[in-house]
């Protein structure tokens, strides 16, 4: 099939007939104009009609060099020569063993042993379900709730639906989702206090939970640092660790989702390095491939590993696998996008990244309807608000947030909002030009909807 023999209009009248997308209201998206992407070069993703866009949110959080990579085009290619896919369900293959041992060296050093999946919402489907069985196969029945925090998010698929906290994305489902207890995530923006008070009263509901419920509590589950679909919320200083710490005290498996925070997106390779944090299970996804492929995957301590070994007739396996499990073309990506960080020193030029241009996104905080300005490392959310001083939020109707990234595209930049706040999310190699660049589109395209 040639691709490029089809029109604008004849694409444009197929997706609207055919396609259902995600996370969009579909009666407003069919009675646009879509932008549909034929092809990439570095950071700007190219429209069927030829115009170039900015990729301002790393095609959803996940793309790390740009697009159109070499040594990534070139290490699929090579794998694609060899096989392309075949079962991990009792058979081993070469990439995906050499990635495993990769991330084990990578990740915190409480985790040994890697499970692959497709996605993120899978792999923390994975590690609530190992947490669920270890205490199973510990006999301790008793413990089968998760802690989860208000506004998170962690996926689509049922349980990692239930660990959620968005009632918008989450609250329509209820009656299929299992019970949580569930605390507040510290938000300073919107506490009435300080940020210390803010955190400590975070803490103190953590506490008092887990005195009374611990011995009925399988694990916690953390966004660490910045919870993200919430809104790029930034976890105050210690606050991690103090979560970490009660864990610990009160024998509670900790889960950390790193899908949106891994990957150098926050400044270090994964956010729980900022405060030497390590969890019993951790879940990477996104940049995992530097945006190429779908692999996800879940990593776990010895401890936790060891409790599901014993003898066949036991049944102490993991039942669970997906059919793509640990396929070898998206851990050859994966292997050659980790080569690149190390090779190409990203986090460090993350840091070098943000703080260059610290001083521009923090501006943006000077514009009338800007309330909050939030950024860890590349990962940056901009509150707009119809009234500053009491931090009134623009109404859902005003569809404030999407008509911002609505007139960032016509300046030149895909970005996207969550509700009110605008999320810019550059590649992780942008050049200072490029992200100065991206951010005077992002400021003008807020002045020209704001005003």
């Amino acid at each position: 099939m040639n691709l490029s023999n089809y029109s604008y209009q004849e694409l444009a009248a197929k997706d609207k007939a055919y396609v259902w997308h995600p996370f969009t209201q579909m009666r407003d998206y069919c009675a646009s104009d879509p932008i549909i992407i034929e092809r990439a070069e570095g950071l700007k993703l190219i429209d069927v009609n030829g115009r170039s866009y900015y990729d301002g949110v790393s095609s959803i959080w996940l793309n790390v060099h740009g697009h159109q990579v070499a040594e990534i085009d070139q290490a699929i290619r090579d794998q694609l020569s060899k096989v392309a896919h075949s079962t991990l369900l009792g058979l081993g293959n070469v990439p995906s063993i050499l990635l495993a041992e990769k991330l084990v060296e990578l990740t915190p050093s409480s985790l040994r042993k890697v499970f692959y999946s497709d996605s993120g919402s899978e792999a923390v489907e994975i590690g609530l379900k190992i947490a669920y069985q270890y205490w199973r196969l510990k006999g301790e029945n008793k413990r089968k709730y998760f802690v989860n925090m208000v506004n998170a998010y962690h996926g689509d698929t049922i349980g990692s639906t239930s660990v959620g906290g968005m009632d918008l994305f989450h609250g329509i489902y209820r009656d299929l989702l299992f019970e949580t207890y569930q605390i507040p995530y510290p938000n300073p923006y919107r506490f009435d206090g300080s940020t210390a008070e803010c955190s400590n009263y975070c803490r103190s509901k953590l506490v008092e939970l887990l005195e009374d419920k611990h011995d009925e509590i399988a694990g916690l589950i953390i966004e660490p640092l910045v919870q993200g679909a919430a809104g790029l919320i930034m976890m105050p200083d210690g606050f991690l660790t103090d979560v970490a710490g009660l864990c610990q005290k009160y024998g509670i498996l900790l889960l950390a989702d790193e899908i949106a925070t891994g990957f150098g997106r926050t400044g270090r390779m994964f956010a729980c390095d900022h405060e030497d944090t390590t969890p019993d299970i951790m879940m990477i996804g996104k940049g995992l491939t530097g945006g190429y492929l779908p692999v996800a995957a879940t990593l776990t301590s010895d401890t936790v590993y060891e409790a599901f070994l014993g003898e066949y007739e036991e049944q102490k396996t993991f039942f669970h696998g997906h059919s793509y499990t640990g396929n070898q073309l998206g851990c050859a990506a994966a292997l050659a996008n980790i080569e690149l960080f190390q090779e190409s020193n990203i986090v460090a030029r993350v840091t070098e990244s943000s703080r260059a241009i610290s001083p521009l996104i923090m501006a943006l905080s000077e514009l009338e309807q800007v309330g909050d300005v939030r950024m860890k490392g590349l990962m940056i959310g901009v509150e707009l608000v119809q009234d500053k001083s009491s931090k009134t939020p623009y109404p859902w109707e005003a569809k404030t947030g999407i008509r911002v990234c609505d007139r960032a595209r016509e300046l030149g930049m895909i970005i996207r909002p969550l509700g009110n706040v605008v999320v810019f999310m550059p590649p992780l190699t942008s050049a200072k030009s490029d992200l100065e660049a991206m951010v005077k589109i992002l400021k003008q395209a807020i002045i020209d909807v704001t005003r």
